[in-house]
């Protein structure tokens, strides 16, 4: 677990998972790039970062569901640091519906931010990946496990970064380059109330989550950025084409 003189590039780390990842890749010695759309909240995760390594990571500013905008991400990282060792693919959105009521705009939104950019940003990557044996590593969610009603879109999205993983894992196997991904339960971050929950609704659905997860509570970000960082040392060498379940074991259950 050591990234002394890695550059790792992380995007949707303004806040939540991609954050604490942040920080974990900075304790852990790595050379940060972070992306985030909110200047301000991206520079504080910069600050927790530099209180706690040598370095001042790159803040590369962006929208990445804009192509425009992940190309700049990209050169930008490349620019700064002429390398990249670990992508992690961390940005993303969930939104509500069903088949009777999810729009093809909402539908298009969900599915540029959580796999078009990932699709876009790993393909601009990869030469860098392969010249330095490099690895990337998805936040997916238990939900590219398994199927609930209400998040038909997000359902989608997540399944397909799952597919994603496993079929870059299998092309960039022989180039040295490994790609896994992390299949997150319910996390304690702002995601649920950036797609429209209130304090109230989202308070009840922390409770609720007890019942739904085999260890009794949602997951905290710090336990995801733990397994973030695992798939991207040199510990899981021999891992390729994994998704790793972080979801106090919801995967597995089936409710009566």
């Amino acid at each position: 677990m050591n990234f002394a003189g890695k550059v790792v590039l992380i995007t949707g780390a303004s806040s939540g998972i991609g954050a604490a990842a942040a920080v974990k890749f900075a304790k852990l010695g790595a050379i940060l790039a972070l992306n985030g759309r909110n200047v301000e909240n991206l520079q504080k995760v910069a600050e927790q970062c530099t209180a706690v390594s040598k370095c001042t990571p790159h803040l590369a500013v962006g929208d990445i569901s804009k192509e425009t905008d992940t190309k700049k991400v990209w050169e930008e990282t490349f620019c700064t640091y002429k390398k990249l060792d670990v992508l992690v693919n961390n940005a993303g959105i969930i939104e509500t519906g069903t088949i009777e009521n999810t729009s093809l705009e909402q539908y298009d939104r969900v599915m540029n931010i959580n796999l078009r950019a990932m699709y876009h940003l790993t393909m601009l990557a990869v030469p860098e990946l392969i010249k330095s044996k490099g690895n990337i590593v998805n936040v997916s969610s238990v939900n590219g496990i398994r199927s609930f009603p209400g998040v038909l879109a997000y359902n989608i999205s997540k399944m397909g970064v799952d597919q994603f993983t496993r079929c870059v894992a299998l092309e960039l196997a022989a180039k040295g380059v490994r790609a896994n991904c992390v299949n997150p339960g319910v996390t304690v971050t702002n995601l649920h109330k950036r797609g429209g929950m209130n304090a109230e609704a989202y308070s009840k659905f922390l409770e609720h989550s007890k019942t739904t997860h085999a260890l009794g509570r949602p997951g905290k970000a710090d336990e995801v950025a733990d397994a973030i960082t695992f798939l991207a040392s040199d510990l899981a060498s021999f891992t390729t084409g994994v998704s790793l379940a972080v979801d106090g074991g919801r995967h597995a259950m089936c409710p009566r």
